[in-house]
């Protein structure tokens, strides 16, 4: 468990660690680095890098918050990775199940996993489900999330790497947009962000922007047309 600093959330809890390059949103993986990070730092959990590796002691976590939290779920890893076992998954949906004063935000770039195994899965109102769409190569992924049960879908939009023209938002209640940070980060232009937020005011969808990245994130900002965008989906 660790406070974040990401916009959209307030703290982070990873019950597996570790991940692979699956398209081209990884290239630049945030994580990995951390990762490689905290292993030099000695940190134990990190002890294997970047390869994935799952928790079982960090399933209590989320019973010792005294207060509601909103909560990334696996900032570290990726919990549909083929190589974390569904009885693994299970029981991190049912702490998130037995949790139910607690905001869970998932979020995966294997859709497909994902849509193969939702229908075994508990879907609690507090469950966020997300996917990553970094570029029109994999828009497929929004089809895969479009048919699970989760009650609140969203779109990562992040890194944005090129435009993401005619989205069918049916089903999918957010959207979060934001530019690559770092020293390798790559450009994204202005006009796919405005593109994304109109198609997000036409269908209904709450619309997030994160960032514009770049090499310095913070003085680059998040004022998008003179002004912060900071909307959330409504909780049922």
């Amino acid at each position: 468990m660790a406070q974040s600093s990401i916009e959209w959330t307030e703290m982070t809890w990873n019950p597996t660690t570790g991940c692979n390059k699956i398209s081209a949103g990884c290239k630049n993986c945030y994580a990995e680095v951390m990762a490689r990070r905290l292993q030099a730092m000695g940190i134990e959990k990190y002890k294997d890098g970047f390869e994935l590796r799952i928790h079982e002691d960090a399933l209590q976590i989320p019973f010792t918050w005294k207060h509601s939290k909103v909560v990334f779920v696996n900032s570290m890893s990726d919990l549909f990775h083929k190589d974390v076992p569904f009885k693994f998954i299970q029981k991190v949906f049912d702490v998130m199940n037995q949790t139910p004063q607690h905001t869970y935000q998932v979020l995966t770039k294997r859709a497909d996993r994902l849509y193969e195994l939702h229908h075994k899965l508990n879907w609690t109102n507090n469950i966020w489900m997300g996917v990553s769409v970094e570029d029109e190569r994999v828009k497929d992924r929004i089809d895969f999330l479009r048919y699970t049960d989760a009650k609140i879908k969203f779109l990562s939009c992040e890194p944005l790497i090129g435009p993401l023209q005619n989205l069918d938002l049916t089903n999918i209640h957010w959207a979060i947009v934001g530019g690559e940070s770092g020293r390798k980060a790559r450009p994204m232009q202005e006009s796919w962000v405005w593109d994304i937020k109109q198609q997000c005011t036409e269908q209904g969808v709450a619309f997030f922007f994160k960032q514009w990245g770049g090499i310095n994130k913070k003085k680059a900002g998040r004022i998008l047309g003179g002004r912060t965008y900071d909307e959330m989906p409504v909780k049922i």
